[in-house]
């Protein structure tokens, strides 16, 4: 394994009845045009990542009167090819990423990314540290009317790095692997490359309890929507922008997952 000097040296540095609009159609933040948007997109296999609405809901209390509404988040790949990012060390705890997309009759392109890896740490319950995808997902809780119309935001959720992975097959068919091709996150931080990536028809979930898995919902009443998005800066290339968002309706103070 290299010393930490070493690797130092080496650097050089909702639905309608809601009227959500809660995704758009933008291109990635890198600037560079979408391939699976163009004329070459026929003969990608372009990934889709989807998010399930928030689930497993409980209250935590946290220090300084926090109190913490906790959900399990579903990132899922549903594209024709897996989503797959390419990262190369270009800081100390940091990588940028290409993102690889297969082609139909074999081969692959190797697209620059505005994605950035970060390694994170987590806890020691959860394993210490990993190489993390940054801003791949992101908490909101969202303001309401009477007739249930989106509001606007009032409070984000603290947690924006998530791994990409195959951690259970949630939707099997003839373009899913059956078994995990995309292993857990790498935890050695002395690496100077390291791929993540989801397979078709897989879905890497977070539980409630897991570290920063929640929003501060202290001093709030009434009707809101709790909204998770997948990819919210629009960092990574898809097939469809228009689906990385889902929700459920809470009331606040929070004592059941019944709704509204």
């Amino acid at each position: 394994m290299d010393s930490l000097g070493a690797v130092k040296a080496r650097l050089s540095l909702g639905a309608a009845a809601l009227s959500f609009v809660l995704a758009t159609s933008c291109p990635a933040a890198s600037g560079a045009e979408n391939p699976c948007m163009g004329a070459e997109s026929k003969r990608l296999l372009c990934p889709n990542l989807r998010i399930g609405a928030p689930a497993d809901l409980y209250v935590e209390r946290g220090g300084g009167g926090q109190v913490r509404l906790r959900a399990t988040s579903n990132v899922k790949s549903r594209g024709r090819g897996p989503i797959e990012l390419r990262g190369r060390r270009n800081g100390w705890r940091t990588m940028r990423t290409r993102q690889r997309i297969y082609r139909t009759g074999g081969g692959h392109i190797d697209v620059p990314s505005a994605a950035t890896l970060r390694f994170t740490a987590v806890g020691a319950y959860f394993g210490g540290s990993y190489w993390k995808v940054h801003q791949l997902a992101a908490f909101e809780l969202w303001s309401l009317d009477r007739q249930h119309h989106l509001g606007h935001r009032v409070r984000t959720g603290p947690k924006l790095n998530y791994c990409l992975r195959d951690l259970e097959r949630t939707r099997p068919g003839r373009r899913s692997p059956s078994h995990r091709h995309y292993p857990g996150c790498d935890q050695n931080p002395y690496r100077d490359a390291v791929t993540l990536g989801t397979s078709v028809g897989w879905s890497d979930i977070y539980p409630a309890d897991y570290s920063k898995q929640w929003i501060d919902a202290a001093g709030l009443r009434g009707c809101f929507a709790f909204v998770m998005r997948v990819d919210p800066q629009s960092l990574l290339f898809e097939s469809n922008e228009r689906d990385n968002a889902s929700h459920r309706l809470v009331r606040l103070p929070f004592r059941s997952d019944s709704g509204c």
